[in-house]
């Protein structure tokens, strides 16, 4: 296994990765909106939060020789699903003709009050 860090993605808050490498698989941990630069959490709407959340992901992705392209799973969580709707619109800007397998979990909390957090599991 290889460990994949990127600089152009926050830091982990804990003991883990950004991400794992086994074989022609990689294992994301989950992102949430934090700025890699500050490590705070962005300001802003739901919008503003997923779109940081992807941008973190496609960093970790690319770092390991990836895209979105290759990703086979998704699993979100979501705050509230109300923002259901918002998540879809911005999930399908960043996957375009790609639809990966997907599961989308309603949760009461997140770390540091995030609004969403993915993970992933792409295939290279």
């Amino acid at each position: 296994m290889d460990i994949i860090n990127s600089d152009q993605a926050p830091k982990a808050i804990g003991p883990y990765s950004q991400a794992i490498r086994a074989g022609n698989v990689i294992y994301t941990s989950g992102q949430i909106a934090l700025d890699p630069a500050t490590g705070a959490l962005v300001e802003g709407d739901f919008a503003a939060q997923a779109h940081r959340v992807f941008e973190n992901l496609k960093a970790v992705l690319a770092s390991g020789g990836a895209t979105f392209s290759n990703v086979a799973k998704a699993t979100v969580y979501l705050t509230d699903l109300a923002n259901f709707a918002t998540l879809n619109e911005i999930y399908a800007s960043y996957f375009g003709d790609t639809k990966p397998a997907r599961t989308t979990v309603g949760v009461a909390q997140l770390p540091k009050g995030g609004l969403v957090e993915i993970d992933l599991i792409a295939i290279v």
